[in-house]
């Protein structure tokens, strides 16, 4: 059966009497609440008491006890009243009937990164992203986990979705992003992408010889990744991928200890270069996930193969299209029912929205079209 999950934020849901009903319309079998999240400036075109969330920093929504943490601690988020909003929105979509999965970012935490530089990415050139927590750092492996817990106890939730499940890289950085006019390609986003904070180091057969190769792959242009790293190529893959791998098994082998009955998501990609909220999977999932979902806001001629090397890396698991609901999409039921279709057609067999909160009125009803498209 196919199955439909609407993304939204706490504060889209508190303080609107309608938002659950409007989001049930919609004809999707959950609502994934933001449980941790990073700095957002968000439109709420249909709140009946505000119009803009100005989310100023990585916030965690539930009760922050900060005792049960290590060395990082997420913060409060000031703009909401009480410590709790994701249990107070949770608990509103309960009262409909619908699940809650709790979505929940990991490593996109811009105000840790400020606070910890020392647990952030650095790139080749010894530039460092303070947004970007990397899990080759035991720190930052201790606070997913106790993020994770922390999420499962205090908002019992009946799905948790993760996102940023390994380290973010080049893309996904700034709030006024600067960076359009370097004509950088994929490849040298994924060569400004690979770590050498300390930990990372440490795992790299020659870290220095690797360094200069992505310095010399991203000034020239080097056409793939493998062709700017050589030889290096299979030290570093195998380095990264088992980073991700590593804090993937130990977060679903926590989660089913402590909750056997929560659904598991995970935002993921076949690419072994992949960094940012999608993960890389490349070389096995090596856990025990529910339903993995892949990035198809780009449309179907990029999505397709995306899809197409997922399965084949997981031929088991349930695999979920994330898709766009929001501009540079039409506000055009017909238009998205044609793109999904295609990811049905390409083995998709869930579809998350995003996103429910932000859309107007008109595109809220061209995702409740095409919900029904892909349902029938």
């Amino acid at each position: 059966m196919v199955k439909s999950v609407v993304h939204a934020y706490p504060w889209d849901l508190i303080g609107d009497p309608d938002a659950v009903a409007r989001y049930q319309g919609l004809g999707v079998d959950a609502i994934a609440l933001a449980a941790s999240y990073h700095t957002v400036r968000a439109a709420t075109p249909l709140h009946p008491r505000h119009r803009l969330v100005d989310a100023r920093h990585a916030a965690f929504y539930l009760p922050v006890r900060e005792a049960n943490f290590g060395r990082l601690v997420p913060a409060e988020p000031s703009w909401m009243d009480g410590s709790d909003s994701f249990g107070e929105a949770a608990a509103l979509v309960r009262a409909a009937g619908l699940p809650v999965y709790a979505w929940t970012v990991l490593t996109h935490n811009s105000r840790l990164g400020d606070l910890h530089p020392d647990v952030t990415v650095v790139n080749a050139f010894g530039d460092r992203y303070p947004y970007a927590l990397c899990t080759a750092q035991p720190d930052v492996v201790e606070y997913t986990s106790v993020l994770v817990s922390e999420v499962l106890e205090l908002g019992a939730p009946d799905g948790i979705i993760l996102e940023a499940c390994g380290p973010l890289g080049f893309f996904h950085g700034g709030h006024h992003e600067k960076t359009d006019g370097t004509d950088w390609n994929p490849v040298q986003q994924k060569l400004l992408s690979l770590c050498f904070c300390s930990a990372c180091t440490a795992l790299y057969a020659d870290p220095d010889a690797l360094r200069e190769a992505v310095r010399t792959g991203v000034d020239r242009g080097a056409r793939s990744v493998e062709d700017a790293l050589g030889a290096l190529a299979e030290d570093v893959q195998a380095v990264r991928t088992g980073v991700v791998r590593s804090l993937r098994q130990k977060l679903v082998g926590e989660i089913r200890a402590a909750a056997p009955s929560v659904r598991v998501g995970m935002h993921v990609t076949a690419d072994p270069w992949g960094t940012g909220p999608f993960a890389t999977v490349a070389g096995g999932v090596g856990a025990d996930v529910d339903v993995l979902t892949t990035m198809c806001w780009p449309g179907p001629e990029a999505a397709v193969p995306g899809i197409e090397a997922l399965r084949a890396v997981a031929p088991d698991t349930r695999i979920a299209a994330y898709v766009l609901g929001l501009p540079p999409k039409p506000a055009d039921g017909a238009a998205l029912s044609k793109e999904w279709l295609a990811y049905l057609d390409a083995g998709v067999e869930e579809f998350h929205l995003y996103h429910g909160g932000l859309a107007s009125a008109a595109r809220l009803e061209a995702l409740r079209e095409a919900v029904a498209a892909v349902s029938r």
